[in-house]
């Protein structure tokens, strides 16, 4: 472990990093997981492809058997952070047909994605979005569109029973928002855990 006198302690090897769920165990996952702890911690620009091969335990040119370009890591993190989520947000809607309960998983889901097992790539999506090509952001601004569609799906029923009385836009960024925020301050190891967290956003945007 080395320290970063703004962000603390970084790791010097990927063995030292909890998992990234979103990623699986190849030879490319780790490095898409090594790349996003990376990216989190120190920012994309100054990762470089060497160090992130001296994290991954592999020489730096082998990086390149699996993607053509630094840029292109960084497009497949956030690929697959929008594909694992996506998944993970469509499976807590299906768990009910109650509008208000499918609020409820999906905030939860929101929450285990953002403070919780894929954290550091969410956080590498949002912070490094402006250092993808144009092409790039395009193609993954569909998919995005597609994972806010079933949030606003489920906004739009809770305008029906009257439970919504905003613009579900605007009401979806803020509680997206506030869910956002939690990656600065929550800790599993704190006075709540995800269970009562979701809970209380969820009183919260339904009053």
């Amino acid at each position: 472990m080395r320290r970063d006198r703004k962000i603390g302690m970084i790791a010097t090897s990927i063995e030292q990093i909890p998992k990234i769920v979103c990623f699986d165990d190849t030879p490319r996952g780790r490095l898409l997981q090594g790349a996003a702890y990376l990216f989190y911690k120190q920012g994309y620009d100054k990762t470089t492809v060497r160090q992130l091969g001296e994290f991954i335990g592999i020489q730096s040119g082998s990086l390149f058997h699996h993607f053509k370009s630094k840029d292109e890591i960084l497009a497949t993190v956030m690929e697959q952070t929008i594909i694992y989520n996506f998944a993970r947000l469509k499976e807590a809607a299906e768990r009910s047909n109650d509008p208000e309960q499918q609020l409820r998983h999906l905030i939860k889901a929101e929450l285990l994605s953002i403070a919780g097992d894929t954290g550091a790539a969410m956080a590498v999506l949002v912070h490094e979005w402006f250092a993808l090509s144009k092409e790039k952001q395009d193609y993954l601004l569909k998919m995005r569109n597609e994972y806010e569609q079933v949030w606003l799906d489920v906004i739009a029923k809770l305008r029906v029973l009257g439970k919504v009385k905003h613009d579900a836009f605007i009401w979806r960024r803020l509680v997206g928002g506030s869910i956002s925020w939690t990656v600065t301050w929550y800790r599993p190891e704190g006075k709540v855990n995800i269970d009562e967290l979701t809970e209380m956003v969820w009183e919260m945007a339904l009053k």
